[in-house]
């Protein structure tokens, strides 16, 4: 008796465990009895075909391994066709593939060491993978194509849609034709004068090209309104000092007798003979002149 109960109890087990693989087998009915079927294991095998292979090509690899699970008996519960999608990592210098995903059933799955050793001789395919699903995965495969994982449920607004009220029926009412509305009395015109127009400002020279001037001396030359070199060629040496010696006692050692010329060559646009005056003086000093001081 232990035998016996032994064998029915592993086989209550198994029938219960795989309640959703156990199926009746319509290929072998018994005339009079009932059939006890067998049990369907089920698998999964994932493939990334070559994406630089032309489309037809593709269909044709995914339609060979779904000729060879049929040819084994294989029941095909469902093929995904993922399409071009990106790798994780580059494989045979490739950073994209084609995915194939094909869920079939089997009774015994002595098939799958061929199928993987198919696979691993075809140089078209990048990747594959073959998983057998437990009750779990088969549920969620099943919940996948019914719709119900990964699709997102609609939001219903909480505000109440509050239909607007039908719009009143138009009263005709009878009334008098208006008088014609007297014409307007055009009102005169007055001619606005003319905005006046600003003269335009000239553009600040670079009046440290004038020899002894640096970049303080030009900050209180246009401070005091002198920006360019028609302004400086028309300003008095006298006024010049003037305003050196108000900036301070270290600006009164300048002297600016020759800036007014070598202005006036600058603001006509002379550089050549404004080089040449350049070349004979000293620190913007003509050197005749600071030798007979000597």
């Amino acid at each position: 008796m232990y035998y016996p109960l032994k064998n029915y109890l592993c086989a209550r087990f198994f029938k219960i465990y795989f309640s959703n693989r156990y199926v009746a087998n319509p290929e072998t009915p018994v005339a009079g009895k009932k059939n006890k079927g067998f049990f369907m294991r089920q698998f999964e095998v994932t493939f990334i075909v070559d994406p630089v292979l032309p489309k037809d090509e593709v269909q044709g690899i995914a339609n060979k391994y779904l000729d060879f699970l049929k040819q084994n008996q294989c029941p095909i519960v469902h093929v995904d066709e993922m399409g071009l999608r990106q790798l994780a990592y580059p494989i045979n210098k490739r950073n994209s593939g084609v995915y194939y995903c094909i869920e079939f059933q089997s009774e015994t799955g002595n098939m799958i060491g061929e199928l993987e050793l198919t696979m691993k001789r075809d140089e078209r395919l990048l990747r594959f993978l073959t998983i057998k699903l437990d009750k779990y995965g088969v549920k969620y495969n099943e919940d996948k194509r019914a719709g119900k994982i990964g699709k997102k449920k609609p939001v219903m607004s909480k505000r109440a849609v509050v239909e607007a009220p039908p719009a009143p029926a138009e009263v005709v009412a009878e009334k008098a034709a208006p008088a014609p509305a007297p014409e307007p009395t055009p009102e005169p015109v007055v001619a606005s004068a003319p905005a006046p127009v600003e003269a335009p400002v000239a553009a600040a020279d670079d009046l440290k090209k004038v020899e002894g001037i640096g970049p303080k001396i030009e900050e209180l030359l246009n401070n005091a309104g002198i920006s360019t070199f028609a302004a400086l060629a028309a300003t008095e040496a006298d006024r010049v000092r003037e305003i050196l010696a108000e900036a301070g006692s270290r600006f009164t050692m300048h002297d600016p007798t020759t800036w007014a010329q070598q202005a006036q060559l600058a603001a006509d646009g002379n550089w050549d003979a404004l080089k040449t005056l350049q070349g004979e003086l000293q620190g913007g000093r003509v050197e005749n002149a600071s030798s007979e001081e000597e």
